[in-house]
């Protein structure tokens, strides 16, 4: 039987390279979630939180939620299907994970009208 490293391995033994086993923490999944749902943004509003992730990862599949702030107005259909693709698509290739669900939970929306309206009113 040949190794992955090319050798010869005696039946029944398992080749170095293919012994052991990997371990990613919900942590590091929920930070390459919330950097991908940045980059799958077009921006963070000015005076808005950048998108936040809470992930559960059992074995190879993890479980996304995503939290974000957006502009007003926005296509937010649009915007969370983005943030959604980008979300599995980044996680597969940096993790190895499956990603069957991607919750984007929308907690605010910034408006350009109300933020100078406001600081009109300041002095």
């Amino acid at each position: 039987m040949a190794g992955s490293s090319g050798r010869d391995v005696p039946p029944g033994r398992v080749p170095p390279s293919d012994r052991g086993s990997t371990a990613i923490a919900d942590r590091v999944v929920a930070k390459i979630a919330a950097r991908a749902a940045r980059e799958a943004l077009p921006g963070v509003p000015e005076d808005g939180a950048p998108p936040h992730a809470m992930v559960v990862v059992h074995h190879d599949t993890a479980r996304v939620r995503v939290s974000l702030e957006l502009e007003y107005p926005s296509d937010i259909g649009a915007l969370c299907g983005a943030v959604r693709r980008h979300v599995i698509e980044r996680v597969k290739a940096l993790a190895g994970m499956e990603v069957p669900e991607v919750a984007v939970h929308v907690e605010r929306l910034h408006s350009a009208l109300s933020r100078g309206a406001a600081q009109g009113r300041i002095r």
